[in-house]
């Protein structure tokens, strides 16, 4: 199952390809997918795909993963991997569903190289059992000001923008933010 239309995926691979970490990225680039499953839509995999998720089988029938990791970041915020380890970090249509987003953010500046992306994206669909109580408690705009606010206090971001990806169909947001110079 998917959890966004075929428009909104399409802006997230879109999205991907601008930020400059797909396939077709001038430089081979290393991305973590943060709360992923069976695919991560890109419009070509990066070089390295490490997808991060709770689901085992889900995340090896993952055709874009190099490798891949299983973990409940909801138990374990601490990633396993070691400082400026990553070109990009992503987290799609999951962030509403963190208990310690913020414990999981700062993690994703530390194994994010300088000048590397996080691409956060999520649309007004979501599991209502699953998100936690503040995202269920507020608009689209109001989840956009959540999810910078996350990034400000997780530190190590510079300043995050957000911006409305879709026209029709779902709307996929994305707020991005690149890791600030140690």
């Amino acid at each position: 199952m998917t959890h966004i239309d075929d428009g909104a995926i399409a802006a997230v691979g879109d999205l991907y390809a601008e930020l400059g970490f797909d396939g077709d990225a001038p430089q081979p680039t290393r991305v973590l997918d943060l709360m992923s499953s069976w695919v991560s839509h890109f419009r070509r995999p990066p070089a390295e795909l490490v997808v991060l998720g709770m689901n085992a089988e889900e995340l090896r029938a993952n055709a874009a993963a190099t490798d891949i990791v299983v973990q409940d970041l909801n138990r374990n915020p601490q990633l396993p991997f070691v400082d400026a380890d990553f070109d990009a970090v992503t987290c799609c249509v999951s962030i509403d569903y963190l208990v310690q987003p913020i414990a999981v953010l700062t993690e994703a500046a530390r194994v994010l190289r300088p000048g590397g992306v996080v691409a956060i994206t999520f649309s007004n669909r979501c599991f209502p059992t699953k998100a936690v109580r503040g995202w269920l408690n507020t608009d689209d705009h109001g989840h956009c000001a959540i999810v910078k606010e996350f990034l400000r206090q997780a530190g190590g971001f510079s300043e995050a923008t957000a911006v409305l990806r879709t026209s029709s169909g779902d709307p996929l947001y994305a707020v991005t933010a690149r890791r600030e110079s140690a």
